[in-house]
């Protein structure tokens, strides 16, 4: 799977998201930047992420994610969260 179509998917589930994806393209290290993050624990963001890899991740297209899932306001902030 190449980055573009891994940022893709979770653009797709994840409307208005910032996504940089990192690796090679079979270990994957994303940064997704969302409003929707707001008030969620680190696991639900990351839960929230893996639902939008899910095929891949079940296809075994992806076989490792690392997820950064961030707030804007804690990518602004020099990405503490």
């Amino acid at each position: 799977m190449t980055a573009e179509e891994i940022r893709n998917l979770v653009i797709a589930g994840l409307p208005g998201a910032e996504v940089t994806v990192g690796g090679d393209g079979y270990h994957i290290d994303l940064t997704v930047v969302a409003d929707v993050f707001d008030g969620l624990s680190r696991l639900k963001r990351q839960q929230t992420v893996y639902a939008t890899l899910a095929e891949p991740i079940r296809s075994g297209a992806l076989h490792a994610v690392n997820i950064r899932a961030l707030t804007v306001a804690e990518s602004r902030a020099g990405g503490r969260g």
